[in-house]
């Protein structure tokens, strides 16, 4: 099926690319995406619980649970017992171990900061602000979707 929207191509070419990207670095890193998703956002985040990261990623705790154990095996994260209540258990990253995570996200890095050449500093708030709103709408539609709305 061929459409006659260029402005929504160029979007898509956008999310394919990111994506794509994603996996990747996934098979780069013998992970899955979601497992690279959730190293993004400790990244972003900083320590999160099991709950957090789930809820964050709209996985089942059971799945999220699993993503971790995939990722403490690998050597990306540890479980950090909390001092006060040793019930309350956050996940952070393992600033040792990301290594080769760092090695795989290297070009994407340096792609990304020469495409910073091309956009004056006045522009780069709305840029800012456009990615943000993108990404609050495709989560959002990811809630109706796993939520089952239309």
């Amino acid at each position: 099926m061929v459409d006659n929207h260029p402005e929504e191509d160029v979007f898509r070419e956008f999310v394919i690319a990111v994506l794509l990207h994603n996996e990747a670095v996934a098979d780069r890193l013998g992970l899955q995406p979601v497992d690279v998703a959730a190293t993004m956002l400790l990244e972003m985040r900083g320590p999160l619980s099991v709950g957090a990261i789930s809820e964050e990623l709209g996985l089942p705790s059971a799945s999220a649970t699993r993503m971790v154990d995939r990722l403490e095996k690998a050597g990306y994260v540890r479980r950090v017992r909390g001092e006060r209540d040793r019930r309350t258990v956050t996940v952070e990253l393992v600033r040792d171990g990301m290594d080769d995570y760092d090695a795989a996200c290297h070009a994407s890095r340096r792609h990304l900061a020469a495409l910073g050449a091309h956009y004056g500093p006045e522009q780069v708030p709305l840029l800012l602000d456009m990615f943000a709103r993108v990404a609050t709408a495709y989560r959002a539609a990811t809630r109706d979707l796993r939520e089952g709305a239309t």
